[in-house]
C-alpha cells in the first residue's frame, strides 16, 4: 500500500486488555486463518490452560466451526500480529462478554456478526466459553496468584501419604 492511501478493512478498535481476551482473540485469528486444526492455536491453549487445555479447545473449534456453518456472510478477520481488531472481532468479542450477563442482546450481536437469525448455537459455544476459563483460571495464568507457593494443607503430611504421624 502506498503513503497516503486508505486501508481496505477498517480496524477501528484496539485490542482488548487482559490475557484471557488476547488468547481468545489470537486462537480465533489462528483458527479463521488456517483452521480449527492449528497448532499455533493449539500451543496457545496448551500454554495457558496447561494439561487441562482440550476442553478449551474443543469447544473454540466447535464455536468457530458453528459460526462458518451458520454464517450468511464473510466474517472479517485481522492477521495474528495486528494490534487493532475489525468491527466483526470487535462484535464478537462484546457478544462473548454479554453471552452470560445479557444473552438477549448476545444474541442480537451475533445475529448481526452472521448476518441471519440462527445464531442460537454460536450464542451457546459462546456462552460455554466462559466455564472452562471460571472452572480452571486457578490452574491456568488467568487468574494465577501473586505467591506462587503451594497452598497450605489442612492435616499433617504424613496422613496423606498413609503413615501414622508421630
Amino acid at each position: 500500500m502506498a503513503y497516503g492511501e486508505t486501508s481496505p478493512v477498517d480496524l477501528p478498535r484496539p485490542i482488548p486488555g487482559g490475557y484471557g481476551n488476547r488468547l481468545f482473540l489470537f486462537v480465533m485469528r489462528r483458527m479463521a486463518s488456517a483452521g480449527v486444526n492449528d497448532a499455533h492455536a493449539a500451543n496457545a491453549m496448551l500454554g495457558a490452560f496447561g494439561r487441562s487445555y482440550r476442553r478449551p479447545l474443543v469447544l473454540m473449534r466447535a464455536m468457530m466451526l458453528e459460526l462458518a456453518r451458520a454464517s450468511s456472510r464473510r466474517i472479517m478477520v485481522a492477521p495474528c500480529c495486528c494490534a487493532r481488531m475489525t468491527p466483526d472481532e470487535a462484535r464478537m468479542m462484546e457478544a462473548t462478554g454479554l453471552a452470560l450477563r445479557d444473552p438477549n442482546q448476545a444474541y442480537d450481536q451475533v445475529s448481526a456478526l452472521l448476518g441471519n437469525d440462527h445464531a442460537l448455537g454460536a450464542l451457546t459455544c459462546l456462552q460455554a466459553w466462559h466455564r472452562p476459563t471460571a472452572t480452571w483460571a486457578d490452574r491456568s495464568i488467568f487468574m494465577r496468584r501473586a505467591d506462587p507457593s503451594p497452598p497450605s494443607l489442612p492435616f499433617p503430611r504424613s496422613r496423606r501419604s498413609g503413615r501414622r504421624a508421630s
